[in-house]
């Protein structure tokens, strides 16, 4: 286990990656998971309080998918593997060190750099998005 959680807080895991990336499938959630445990592990920039799974899901204005019908309803048991093994330390890149990530849309080029922060890879439709080195913890 590399982030300390609990059931409740596999569970929230598990609703926010297939909110955030049920059409990306099985990978493209292990990612978004992975973007979610790098920010409770990073103490840097506007992530130093947070502590948590909860803390990090919760963050103001970070995740729209907490916002989704896919979030509300109870997870399935995949989709708790899946979150399992991202808190359990599976990582894969681009997201490896990402602390972001967005989808600019179907078949959309990803920016080189958003927020002032460097790419770091794509996957399907997401573009992942990692700090400068020396800014944040090592990660991985």
């Amino acid at each position: 286990m590399i982030v300390a959680y609990n059931t409740a807080e596999l569970d929230l895991l598990a609703r926010l990656i297939r909110a955030e990336a049920l059409a990306e499938g099985e990978l493209g959630m292990l990612m978004v998971g992975n973007v979610v445990t790098n920010r409770v592990l990073a103490d840097c920039l506007t992530f130093k309080d947070i502590n948590s799974i909860y803390n990090a899901i919760y963050q103001k204005n970070q995740f729209v998918g907490i916002n989704s019908s896919l979030f509300q309803a109870a997870p399935t048991a995949k989709e708790k593997e899946l979150a399992k093994r991202v808190l359990d330390g599976e990582y894969y890149y681009p997201a490896t060190n990402a602390l972001w990530f967005y989808a600019p849309g179907n078949n959309a080029s990803c920016s080189s750099k958003w927020y002032n922060q460097n790419l770091a890879g794509k996957y399907k439709n997401h573009c992942f998005y990692k700090p400068d080195p020396g800014v944040c913890n090592t990660l991985h």
